[in-house]
């Protein structure tokens, strides 16, 4: 089975626990993932024996930190200790054939003959056709887009905001990549980890090219970080609980299997751009969903619970739904003068 991994705070002290149900193993001298992914670099030992070398005899009761009820708290499942603009927030789209019909029932407005496909639709055909390249060679682009950086990252069982200038919030049931930037520049995968990529459908809905910024909002990812993770056919569930009652609960199924692209053709994309390996950053890349809510007439609103669970990937990410108390106000710009 694969390593998990979590990250977790009591006051201003940070922890990280290695996962072994019902138990969490405290790891001696270790206060992120960031500082022992690191440290494997520079000794050159596998990231997973690392880990194994430094656990201790400390153990915490899972399910009383899982449920909020332990001094200690549950941090996303990465960051950058030291400064949150240095962890980027980005993802792929129309990698599934679910975000595909999602997105085409969101823009399309004609019959669904070849001359009437939107854009969405022929990007999708793009990647089904030149998204997994043989070995050596580069496919086709998929569809990239920024999220953010840590700061909008939010851990199980907080809160998923939907702003006063948003028209709507929505999950979006995902694996993400976890990358680190070696001090030579090499893209260094962590790990994987369940996610939830937060987005404002009813406002790309308008248009696709508010897609941009759409996705400019917090999402969550966690709780538990895998090391070199299965992700060939991974099943999972989402769900949608509203005063205490299931409103939306759907099987949903990820990994290279079920995708038009690969992996490697992913990745190859998105750290060919020189300024995505920088030494030191790290990189939380949404791999794209299989399925919407939105996609099925369901709105979220305040107070609605959204789990996530995909096979392998430890416990349930829980979200829950809030939106700003007040209305957006209008930002103005000063001039130096």
């Amino acid at each position: 089975m694969s390593i998990r991994l979590i990250q977790l705070r009591k006051g201003v002290e940070r922890a990280v626990a290695w996962v072994e149900e019902p138990h969490l193993r405290l790891l001696a001298a270790t206060e992120s993932i960031y500082a022992l992914a690191t440290e494997s670099l520079e000794r050159r030992t596998e990231l997973s024996s690392l880990a194994g070398e430094k656990a201790t005899g400390e153990v915490l009761d899972y399910d009383s930190v899982y449920e909020g009820g332990s001094e200690w708290r549950i941090l996303p499942s990465i960051d950058h200790p030291d400064e949150a603009a240095r962890c980027l927030v980005s993802g792929t789209g129309l990698t599934h054939l679910g975000s595909a019909r999602d997105r085409q029932s969101m823009h399309s407005h004609n019959s669904g003959s070849d001359e009437n496909l939107t854009d969405s639709m022929k990007m999708f055909g793009w990647g089904r056709d030149g998204g997994r390249p043989l070995a050596g060679e580069i496919g086709v682009s998929p569809e990239w887009f920024f999220k953010g950086n840590a700061a909008g990252l939010r851990a199980h069982n907080e809160f998923l905001e939907i702003p006063g200038y948003a028209e709507d919030g929505g999950e979006e049931a995902e694996i993400a990549g976890v990358y680190l930037i070696s001090p030579q520049g090499q893209p260094v995968r962590i790990g994987m980890t369940q996610g939830n990529e937060f987005s404002d459908h009813a406002f790309e809905k308008r248009n696709y090219l508010y897609l941009a910024s759409s996705k400019l909002r917090n999402c969550a990812i966690g709780p538990e970080l895998v090391i070199d993770p299965e992700f060939d056919s991974v099943p999972g569930q989402v769900s949608i609980t509203r005063d205490g009652h299931c409103v939306w609960s759907k099987p949903i199924r990820t990994g290279e299997a079920e995708m038009c692209h690969s992996l490697r053709n992913i990745e190859h994309h998105h750290f060919k751009f020189a300024g995505h390996r920088r030494p030191g950053d790290i990189h939380v890349h949404f791999l794209g969903a299989d399925c919407l809510s939105f996609g099925e007439g369901v709105r979220l609103g305040p107070g609605d619970l959204i789990q996530i669970q995909f096979e392998g990937f430890g416990r349930p990410l829980r979200s829950k739904v809030s939106a700003a108390n007040a209305p957006s106000q209008l930002v103005s710009v000063t001039a130096l003068k």
